[in-house]
């Protein structure tokens, strides 16, 4: 296992990363599960492989193996009264839930689609690792594939998938983390935060308040939460939009897409996909753009999400924001150096 740079622990703080090692040592030994319902059988033996074998009886495998990589693109338009006019039209490309391990084909398919799609900053909501009480050196590999194909203005954060241990080499790589952290994006003058927190489903070693404090009261915060499960608590915070995954919306569906299995404890079903509200607060759920614990999707399929910030309806009209305008980082409370240096939007 890879060590815990010094610097990570002071910025996630000491009783937070004893707590986090703690379990991931447990989940690599089976003592605890991270499954619900059946799935918390997984100690004892792979649910996901019953799953799939009841799959492939069905005679379903390769449909299911065919669907996780029929990637859609979900155009989400977010209304945010008080949008700096230097944001208004500003694109967000969500990914989430890569768990880019679980088949060969599953980056090669993202890079190739998301070159093809116009966007101003990329945002990723966990879990870029497939079962974790096995190595995660491949799920690594894979991602050091992706970054360079991302959009230099880009920020991640931990899903319940993932061990702290691959904090260093993807920041070493260029993908900056947010451990309960923000930093502000700047554009002729005018600033939004992008706020984002550990994750809240498992190691539940998030702090809202933290990765929020310095964020001045009447400036756009974005929070990342991996799990859609802090929608009270960011709402009652203060922030204007919230980006979660997790869910996979599913994954596997009855037809109209009806989520047989729900894994986000104290969400609604409308939390499980899609946008919705939590009073003032925009909320929005990814299906997951890769898949996980079995290589196979039904009436689900996996999403690539472009977020288009507005200040008020268009009514039809189209307006993006300058693509040529320089963009400028500040760390805001990010107590790291990996910050992706400045430049033009794509």
């Amino acid at each position: 296992m890879r060590p815990i740079p010094e610097s990570i622990r002071q910025r996630l703080g000491d009783e937070k990363t004893q707590k986090r090692l703690q379990i991931q040592e447990k989940l690599k030994q089976r003592q605890v599960s991270q499954g619900l319902g059946l799935f918390a059988m997984e100690r004892f033996f792979s649910v996901n492989a019953c799953v799939g074998g009841i799959i492939s009886l069905c005679g379903m495998k390769k449909r299911g193996l065919s669907n996780i990589l029929d990637l859609r693109i979900e155009q989400h338009e977010v209304i945010l009264p008080g949008l700096p006019a230097s944001f208004e039209g500003f694109r967000i490309m969500q990914l989430a839930d890569l768990h880019c391990d679980l088949d060969a084909g599953m980056i090669t398919r993202i890079r190739e689609v998301i070159v093809t799609i116009p966007h101003d900053a990329v945002m990723l909501t966990g879990d870029y690792h497939n079962k974790v009480s096995r190595p995660f050196d491949l799920s690594i590999e894979e991602m050091l594939r992706l970054i360079p194909h991302l959009h230099p203005l880009r920020f991640a954060v931990l899903g319940n998938h993932d061990f702290l241990e691959k904090v260093p080499p993807l920041e070493n790589a260029g993908l900056p983390f947010l451990l309960n952290e923000s930093a502000a994006i700047e554009r002729e003058g005018s600033r939004i935060w992008i706020c984002g927190i550990d994750d809240p489903h498992f190691f539940l070693t998030h702090d809202l308040a933290q990765a929020r404090s310095g964020v001045p009261a009447n400036e756009i915060s974005i929070l990342l939460s991996h799990s859609p499960e802090t929608y009270r608590e960011a709402a009652t915070l203060g922030y204007d939009l919230q980006l979660s995954g997790h869910t996979h919306g599913g994954q596997i569906c009855a037809p109209g897409g009806f989520p047989i299995y729900r894994n986000a404890p104290g969400c609604r079903r409308e939390h499980l996909s899609g946008s919705w509200r939590e009073g003032k607060m925009i909320g929005y759920t990814s299906r997951g753009t890769g898949s996980a614990g079995v290589p196979a999707r039904f009436h689900c399929p996996p999403e690539i999400t472009i977020h288009t910030l507005r200040s008020s309806p268009l009514n039809g009209r189209q307006m993006h924001a300058d693509a040529s305008a320089p963009f400028y980082l500040t760390k805001g409370n990010l107590r790291n150096d990996a910050l992706p240096g400045s430049g033009s939007g794509g």
